[in-house]
């Protein structure tokens, strides 16, 4: 599966060692990688907890578009993307996406487009904890 959303903590190095890429793998001659983690500061502010939400199926459905729209622009592999959601801490891994092609420059841009699309357009909902208040996160950070 080249898609998953998981409520559940998650390895993203054992993710990899354990994910054989769909492609031949004589065509393979790079890998790309990004891996998220949760940060305890934002806007200035700490963060204790973060509660990410999404709509089952939807978001899937959102990634996989994302994931075929990669694939197709860089004539990839392959490409995964694994994301948490849930309560989430600081440092615990939240996204990890990964791209196989056959040259370097594919999998580097296709990894970095699969990030910032998925940070702008997948339906993903972040409520911040901050000691005793909350807030909803209205826009993600910049790159």
């Amino acid at each position: 599966m080249t898609v998953r959303i998981t409520a559940e903590p998650f390895d993203p190095y054992a993710e990899l060692a354990g994910y054989t890429p769909r492609g031949e793998a004589n065509r393979i001659g790079a890998a790309a990688t990004f891996i998220g983690f949760m940060r305890d500061l934002n806007e200035g502010d700490d963060i204790t907890t973060m509660e990410l939400e999404h709509y089952p199926g939807m978001t899937e459905k959102a990634l996989e578009k994302l994931r075929d729209e990669a694939v197709k622009r860089w004539e990839l592999a392959d490409a995964l993307i694994v994301h948490r959601v849930g309560k989430l801490s600081p440092t615990d891994p939240i996204v990890l996406v990964a791209a196989w092609s056959g040259h370097r420059v594919a999998a580097l841009e296709a990894c970095r487009f699969l990030i910032e699309e998925l940070k702008t357009r997948a339906p993903f909902w972040k409520k911040e904890q901050l000691g005793d208040r909350e807030r909803w996160v209205e826009h993600n950070t910049p790159g």
